[in-house]
Protein backbone atom coordinates (compact mmCIF):
# COMPACT_ATOMS: atom_id res chain seq x y z
CA UNK A 1 0.00 0.00 0.00
CA UNK A 2 1.77 3.17 -1.17
CA UNK A 3 -0.51 5.96 -0.61
CA UNK A 4 -2.92 7.49 1.94
CA UNK A 5 -6.56 9.22 1.99
CA UNK A 6 -9.15 9.48 4.31
CA UNK A 7 -12.50 8.22 3.48
CA UNK A 8 -16.25 8.39 4.66
CA UNK A 9 -18.63 5.52 6.87
CA UNK A 10 -21.59 5.53 4.70
CA UNK A 11 -22.60 2.27 5.98
CA UNK A 12 -22.91 0.38 8.91
CA UNK A 13 -24.89 -3.16 9.31
CA UNK A 14 -24.83 -5.51 12.63
CA UNK A 15 -24.99 -9.16 11.80
CA UNK A 16 -27.98 -10.00 14.08
CA UNK A 17 -27.41 -13.86 13.16
CA UNK A 18 -23.63 -14.17 14.40
CA UNK A 19 -24.19 -13.56 18.39
CA UNK A 20 -20.90 -13.43 20.64
CA UNK A 21 -22.47 -14.92 24.20
CA UNK A 22 -19.96 -12.92 27.53
CA UNK A 23 -21.78 -14.19 30.32
CA UNK A 24 -21.65 -17.54 31.55
CA UNK A 25 -24.98 -17.09 32.95
CA UNK A 26 -27.45 -15.23 31.33
CA UNK A 27 -31.42 -13.94 32.06
CA UNK A 28 -32.80 -13.70 28.52
CA UNK A 29 -31.43 -14.35 25.65
CA UNK A 30 -29.50 -10.98 24.58
CA UNK A 31 -27.94 -10.56 27.95
CA UNK A 32 -24.29 -10.18 27.59
CA UNK A 33 -24.25 -10.81 24.05
CA UNK A 34 -22.03 -8.74 21.41
CA UNK A 35 -22.41 -8.82 17.74
CA UNK A 36 -19.81 -7.96 15.00
CA UNK A 37 -20.41 -5.39 12.00
CA UNK A 38 -19.69 -4.56 8.83
CA UNK A 39 -18.97 -1.22 7.84
CA UNK A 40 -18.35 0.52 4.38
CA UNK A 41 -16.76 3.42 3.69
CA UNK A 42 -16.49 5.81 0.51
CA UNK A 43 -12.78 7.11 -1.00
CA UNK A 44 -12.19 9.15 -3.95
CA UNK A 45 -9.03 8.60 -6.34
CA UNK A 46 -8.66 11.74 -8.71
CA UNK A 47 -12.09 11.57 -9.89
CA UNK A 48 -13.27 8.60 -9.14
CA UNK A 49 -15.15 7.11 -5.99
CA UNK A 50 -14.57 3.52 -4.47
CA UNK A 51 -16.28 1.77 -2.21
CA UNK A 52 -14.61 -0.79 0.69
CA UNK A 53 -16.33 -2.95 3.53
CA UNK A 54 -14.73 -3.90 6.42
CA UNK A 55 -16.02 -6.48 8.90
CA UNK A 56 -15.40 -5.50 12.55
CA UNK A 57 -14.73 -8.39 15.58
CA UNK A 58 -17.68 -8.28 18.32
CA UNK A 59 -16.33 -6.21 21.50
CA UNK A 60 -14.42 -3.85 19.09
CA UNK A 61 -15.39 -0.46 19.03
CA UNK A 62 -17.20 0.64 15.37
CA UNK A 63 -16.90 4.28 13.89
CA UNK A 64 -20.28 6.16 14.12
CA UNK A 65 -21.71 6.87 10.69
CA UNK A 66 -20.22 9.70 8.39
CA UNK A 67 -16.87 9.88 10.03
CA UNK A 68 -13.92 9.75 8.75
CA UNK A 69 -11.72 6.60 8.25
CA UNK A 70 -7.75 6.43 6.90
CA UNK A 71 -7.17 4.37 3.75
CA UNK A 72 -4.45 3.23 2.71
CA UNK A 73 -4.87 1.69 -1.50
CA UNK A 74 -2.31 0.67 -3.98
CA UNK A 75 -1.03 3.44 -6.24
CA UNK A 76 -1.65 1.64 -9.65
CA UNK A 77 -4.85 -0.34 -8.18
CA UNK A 78 -6.82 1.96 -6.19
CA UNK A 79 -9.53 -0.10 -5.89
CA UNK A 80 -6.77 -2.47 -3.49
CA UNK A 81 -6.97 -0.73 -0.49
CA UNK A 82 -7.30 -1.04 3.11
CA UNK A 83 -8.80 0.77 6.08
CA UNK A 84 -6.69 1.29 8.76
CA UNK A 85 -7.03 3.20 11.79
CA UNK A 86 -10.52 2.42 13.17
Amino acid sequence: MNKETTGIVISIKKQWWLKVNTKPFRIHALDGAVFPHIITAKYTVGEKEYKKRRWIRAGQPVPELNSYVHISYDENKPKNCKITNI
